[in-house]
């Protein structure tokens, strides 16, 4: 039975340009602290993935980093620098799954949990969250390390994804919490 943990970071990785980058970068400070409580527990067997568009389709995580931290919002960016054990997708529409190899990683690492964090939610998270659901994932969306534009329509989508497709909707800490306490049962049961 898989037992993997990813967590899949969606479109942070951004100089922040787009359209609403205002609106939606009001709440971002707290989204990047979240996934970073998150990436801290990577060595409990966590994987992390980066899904980011496309930009001209320069095709490397190092120029995707380095735009985005020459945009509006270094300080949203720096923080989030994927590490080299990290994996970094490139994307060209809203799915995570779209036209990348995701679930090919997924499959490759016996993922079981794919859990989302990123922006925003109404779209990519939305999106990817289907697209996790028919592929036979639970999708687990991090509360508070997703970005909405609207919020209205981002807690419709948070509705949609734990009532149409029995995701679950935790936040950093409590995921955090629960991935620590299966480590050390999983510990305590291989001793």
């Amino acid at each position: 039975m898989a037992t993997r943990n990813v967590l899949l970071i969606v479109d942070m990785i951004t100089p922040w340009d787009y359209e609403g980058a205002d609106e939606v970068s009001i709440r971002a400070e707290e989204a990047v602290r979240a996934i970073n409580r998150l990436r801290g527990e990577a060595d409990g067997g966590l994987r992390i993935v980066f899904a980011n568009d496309t930009d001209g389709f320069h095709g490397s995580r190092e120029t995707t980093y380095a735009l985005a931290l020459a945009g509006r919002r270094p300080d949203l960016v720096e923080p989030l620098e994927p590490e080299p054990a990290e994996y970094f997708i490139h994307k060209g529409q809203h799915s995570a799954f779209y036209g990348t190899p995701l679930a090919h990683l997924l499959d490759v690492h016996e993922a079981g949990n794919v859990f989302l964090a990123g922006q925003v939610t109404e779209q990519c998270i939305l999106y990817t969250a289907l697209d996790c659901h028919v592929r036979g994932y639970r999708p687990t969306v991090v509360t508070d390390g997703v970005l909405a534009r609207r919020t209205r329509l981002g807690n419709a989508a948070l509705e949609m994804i734990e009532q149409n497709m029995g995701g679950r909707l935790m936040t950093s800490t409590d995921l955090a919490r629960e991935l620590q306490s299966a480590r050390k049962a999983g510990m305590t049961s291989d001793s």
